[in-house]
């Protein structure tokens, strides 16, 4: 099983940044156009820089370059950027400009299945999300012991995750994300999230998961 994040987000042997899915000003009202461009061409762009950066390190100690000793801080670099260039891949990709929209077909089943329904969804994410202390994200994905849809508070970018964890569904609750048009106002950045999910696509990531051979 696997996650689905766009293939351009690595090319020869790096990583890097995907186009936006959409025009920048095409969230709006949901997210202003200075909020996506700044957090599109600014933060996500640094975590692709510095996911290469740590991994060009990795490679420099294998060959000799650099000491053994600076292996474990360019390891944890590497996790933390590419944990927040994963993220940000699969967040663009979460969201749409329409509003409105419900999961359908297989996801509604195993939304249905998971948390009793659309408004068992709603619930828990909303909680999980809101409470996230300082910078991290609200992420559905798949269970791989059980193949139920779980949702995780991931906090900075790959802290709190369980071993496998497969997502479907990001939204980033970094104050980047949202503090131009909401403030500090967290949970309605949330609910207007919720109403702007891609469902289609999100359906699609799931299935490829369910679905692999």
């Amino acid at each position: 099983m696997k996650s689905i994040h766009p293939t351009c987000a690595w090319s020869d042997g790096r990583y890097v940044l995907p186009p936006l899915p959409y025009d920048a000003a095409a969230l709006e009202p949901f997210l202003d156009e200075q909020t996506a461009l700044l957090h599109h061409d600014k933060h996500h762009a640094a975590y692709v820089a510095g996911a290469n950066e740590a991994a060009d390190a990795l490679r420099r100690v294998q060959e000799g370059e650099l000491p053994p000793t600076a292996a474990p801080d360019a390891a944890s670099r590497l996790a933390f950027n590419l944990g927040g260039h994963i993220l940000h891949c699969l967040y663009w990709e979460s969201m749409t400009p329409e509003e409105g929209g419900c999961p359908a077909g297989e996801l509604a089943d195993a939304v249905n299945r998971s948390f009793g329904g659309f408004e068992g969804f709603e619930k828990v994410f909303r909680a999980v999300t809101a409470a996230i202390q300082g910078s991290g994200w609200g992420v559905l994905g798949v269970d791989p012991v059980s193949g139920r849809l779980r949702i995780f508070g991931i906090h900075r970018h790959q802290d709190s995750l369980i071993p496998g964890f497969l997502p479907i569904l990001a939204c980033d609750v970094w104050e980047h994300a949202y503090y131009l048009r909401y403030k500090n106002d967290r949970a309605g950045y949330i609910d207007s999230f919720l109403r702007h999910i891609d469902w289609e696509r999100t359906h699609q990531r799931l299935t490829a998961i369910y679905h692999e051979s």
